[in-house]
């Protein structure tokens, strides 16, 4: 891991903060060997100690023998390769560091050009442009809810050279709007303004809200109000207090250790996300970004899952796969990756929680729905029944009205409903599936697992830690099925 910024790391993290979602005493569960040797340095390199301080030993030269050359001096912020700075462009620690995936000649790190450059750590249909920094880069959305920046209306930020979806997508005067919408005890419909018009492809694409599993998404959301009373006693009761950020410094390196990623993720910690956390690849090197806001105590690991142990992996492994560019996609006769994709994220997001409650993409697929015969105004007032808190509602009818100018109208923009529509797409056919390979092939239907198995190239591809136990993992899905009261029968009666 790369951190942007001079947090230190604590390593005395408590129980459900950086685990795998069990007891840290419990039988089987590793402690952490750095965190056992207490022998670790500022940025959690091992080191020699003496006494009470940590020493750097070097060789001391032998008599008569010819001077060694001098070290050769740090790589300096100007002269180190971009793949090595984190985002503000400086390397790690002032020093260049020789990425992991450098292990070989024949090794590729998962950003190198080539076939399939760029598209290692695409989600399908969830990519764009992000123009605001000159290095360009691909912007995903956040762990539960699309992102959408921040900010105040004004000029339009310089833009990538096609219509980017999320610059697109969000109102230039969202504040004022979203004042003026406030001020008049929510009865002003939103007039919004854009950069530049919405690709007429993807309006049209996500016009349409589907009813499908409606029942199903309002039947989630009333477990929760019978259980807790309200969401926001759900999420005070099941999401824990907000993290520092020397915890939430703790909590990521552990989990990057886990999967084996330390050293290709840059972490960034912002209080300016709109979403819990948002990826984006900047001077070719993968940067997660996290709301400092959402970063709960018992749901920061299930976002880590989400973002790295799902989509990156799932991206790194879609590049050692003969499908990795889009011609190879085509020639294998692909499916699109979504709603496998964001379904299987979103069950990890809850995968190891006591109470796996899938309120999030329930809410999203019930708004969408309700927004394409509703008015923004409308909308706000129908959702109140889950929500009571008017800025969360706000951000949801902003979500689901996304792209309109004039939200007096009906209409939608479909695409959250993604979310939930994946996650039962999955549970139904959960015992058939075969989720390891699935991981493997990369950015793959689960349609496709079994007629792709024979052209896939697995010897160096990566398993999330969650998913090494098939056995267990499927324990954990059954638990999300019964803990939501979906009811199998009737998701096989949708989905024959």
């Amino acid at each position: 891991m790369v951190l942007d910024s001079g947090g230190v790391f604590m390593d005395q993290a408590e129980d459900g903060i950086v685990g795998s979602g069990r007891d840290p005493s419990a039988p089987g569960v590793r402690a952490d060997p750095l965190k056992e040797s207490g022998k670790l340095t500022r940025n959690g390199v091992p080191a020699q100690t003496n006494g009470s301080r940590a020493v750097e030993r070097r060789p001391t030269p032998r008599s008569g023998a010819a001077p060694r050359p001098p070290l050769r001096r740090p790589l300096s912020l100007e002269t180190a390769p971009p793949c090595l700075r984190g985002p503000d462009g400086r390397t790690a620690g002032g020093r260049f560091v020789q990425p992991p995936w450098r292990s070989g000649p024949a090794a590729r790190r998962p950003t190198d050009p080539g076939p399939g450059a760029g598209s290692w750590m695409r989600r399908s249909e969830s990519t764009c442009s992000l123009g605001v920094r000159a290095s360009g880069g691909h912007m995903r959305p956040a762990t539960s809810l699309p992102h959408i920046a921040k900010g105040a209306g004004g000029a339009a930020p310089p833009g990538p050279p096609g219509p980017c979806l999320l610059v697109a997508l969000r109102p230039l005067n969202l504040e004022r709007e979203k004042q003026t919408f406030f001020q008049s005890d929510y009865e002003y419909e939103p007039q919004f303004e854009y950069a530049q018009p919405a690709p007429r492809g993807v309006l049209e694409k996500y016009r349409g809200g589907s009813a499908l599993f409606l029942e199903q998404a309002v039947g989630i959301m009333e477990c929760v109000l019978r259980k807790f009373g309200s969401y926001e006693d759900f999420e005070e009761a099941t999401g824990g207090g907000v993290l520092p950020k020397s915890r939430v410094w703790a909590a990521v390196r552990k989990y990057l250790h886990k999967e084996g990623c330390v050293g290709e993720v840059v972490v960034r910690l912002s209080d300016e996300l709109l979403s819990q956390a948002v990826m984006v690849v900047e001077s070719c090197r993968p940067t997660l970004t996290i709301n400092l806001a959402g970063a709960r105590q018992h749901w920061l690991e299930g976002m880590l899952r989400h973002e790295i142990g799902t989509h990156y992996l799932r991206g790194v492994n879609n590049n050692q796969q003969p499908w990795a560019t889009a011609e190879g996609r085509k020639q294998y006769g692909l499916k699109p990756a979504n709603p496998t994709e964001e379904g299987l994220a979103s069950l990890h997001s809850v995968l190891l929680r006591k109470q796996p409650f899938l309120w999030r993409a329930a809410l999203l697929y019930y708004t969408v729905y309700h927004a394409t015969s509703m008015s923004f105004s409308q909308l706000f007032g129908h959702i109140a029944r889950f929500v009571q808190d008017p800025d969360v509602r706000w951000e949801y009818c902003l979500r689901a009205k996304r792209g309109q100018t004039d939200t007096s109208k009906p209409g939608c923009f479909s695409k959250d409903q993604v979310y939930l529509d994946g996650i039962l797409r999955i549970l139904r056919h959960r015992k058939a599936i075969d989720f390891k390979t699935l991981t493997s092939l990369g950015k793959v239907s689960f349609e496709d697992v079994e007629r792709l198995r024979q052209h896939a190239a697995f010897s160096r591809t990566r398993i999330p830690h969650f998913m090494r136990d098939p056995e267990r993992y499927l324990q954990h899905l059954d638990h999300i099925v019964a803990v939501n009261q979906l009811d199998d029968l009737a998701l096989l009666h949708l989905l024959p």
